[in-house]
C-alpha cells in the first residue's frame, strides 16, 4: 500500500506502524487524514512520535476517526471529561496497574469503543512499554475446524471487574492514581457478543474475545468455556502475533480495538508516568453470519 501525504515505516512482522512527518497539533487536510485512517485500518495500531498536543487538540484528532466517546467506570480529567489520565505515581510501588492485563477496551458494551488515542505526558526513563496483540492472525492461524466451531459461537462479555460479582479481593493493592468504580452493580450487566468479529473496513475476520471482560460462551457455563477460553487467550497472544511500544514524551499511540488487544507492562516501580487517553465511539460487533 502506497501513502503520498505521510512516511510510514512498519514496527514489527504482525502490527504496527510509525507515521512520520505529520504534526497533529495542526489542521490536517482531508487527504492527509483519509492516509492515517487507511494507515489505522491496513497496521491495526499506528504511532507517531514528537508530537505536542494540548488537551483540545488531541480530543479534535480523535474527532477525526469518529464521534469521541466517553468510558464507563472511569473517572475522567474534571476539566476535560473526555480524557482519562492514566497515571501511576513514582510512590505507587506493588500494585496492579491500568491496562495492565491483556484485554479488548470495553468489550461487555452494546457498542465497544472503535479505538482509542493514548499520548505520552510522562515517562519513566525506562520501562512503561505498550504491546499490541493481533486478533486476525490469532484467528487466521487457527486450523481450519477450530475456525468453523468459533464462527458459529458467541460469548458473553460483563464490566464484572468494576462490579459486584467479580470485584478485586480486599487485599489487593491498586492504584489510586486512576480512579475506578468498584462494586457498582451496574457493571455486572452481561452482554452478548460473535466470538469472531468481521471488520466493518478491512472485512477480515478477528477473534473477540479477552481474559478482562469476556465470561463464557453463550449456552455454556463458565467451567465448561473455561479451556477453550483460555487456549485462545494463550494462542492470541504468541510473541510473532504482537509489537511492543516504547514510550517517549509527546508519543501518541492510535489503536483499532476491533482487531487488537493491548497490555501495558508494568514495571517501572518509582518513576512516574502520566498519559491522556481519549476514546472513539464503535459500532454493535458482528460475526460472520450476522
Amino acid at each position: 500500500m502506497s501513502y503520498r501525504r505521510i512516511e510510514l515505516e512498519r514496527v514489527s512482522g504482525a502490527l504496527g506502524a510509525e507515521i512520520r512527518n505529520v504534526d497533529l497539533s495542526r489542521p490536517l487536510d482531508p487527504e492527509t487524514m483519509a492516509e492515517i485512517r487507511r494507515a489505522l485500518v491496513a497496521h491495526q495500531v499506528i504511532f507517531f512520535r514528537e508530537q505536542t498536543l494540548t488537551p483540545e487538540q488531541q480530543i479534535a484528532f480523535t474527532a477525526r476517526f469518529g464521534p469521541v466517546s466517553r468510558v464507563p467506570f472511569i473517572e475522567p480529567l474534571a476539566e476535560h471529561p473526555d480524557i482519562v489520565a492514566v497515571l501511576k505515581e513514582a510512590d505507587e510501588s506493588g500494585i496492579s496497574t491500568f491496562g495492565g492485563t491483556w484485554h479488548s477496551d470495553f468489550s461487555f458494551l452494546p457498542e465497544p469503543p472503535l479505538g482509542s488515542l493514548l499520548y505520552a505526558l510522562e515517562v519513566p526513563d525506562h520501562g512503561g512499554d505498550t504491546l499490541w496483540a493481533d486478533m486476525y492472525r490469532a484467528y487466521e492461524t487457527l486450523s481450519t475446524g477450530l475456525r468453523r466451531v468459533l464462527d458459529g459461537l458467541r460469548a458473553i462479555h460483563s464490566g464484572a471487574p468494576y462490579g459486584t460479582t467479580a470485584a478485586p479481593p480486599a487485599d489487593l493493592r491498586l492504584s489510586r492514581s486512576v480512579k475506578m468504580a468498584r462494586g457498582d452493580p451496574a457493571a455486572d450487566v452481561e452482554t452478548e457478543h460473535p466470538v469472531v468479529r468481521v471488520h466493518p473496513e478491512s472485512s477480515r475476520r478477528a477473534l473477540f474475545v479477552n481474559p478482562v471482560y469476556s465470561l463464557r460462551f453463550a449456552g455454556m457455563t463458565a467451567a465448561e468455556s473455561r479451556p477453550l477460553m483460555d487456549f485462545l487467550q494463550a494462542h492470541a497472544t504468541r510473541p510473532e502475533f504482537t509489537c511492543r511500544f516504547r514510550w517517549r514524551k509527546g508519543s501518541l499511540a492510535v489503536w483499532d480495538n476491533r482487531c487488537t488487544q493491548h497490555l501495558a507492562v508494568n514495571d517501572y516501580d518509582g518513576r512516574r508516568r502520566l498519559l491522556h487517553r481519549t476514546t472513539i465511539a464503535g459500532e454493535r460487533p458482528l460475526g460472520p453470519g450476522d
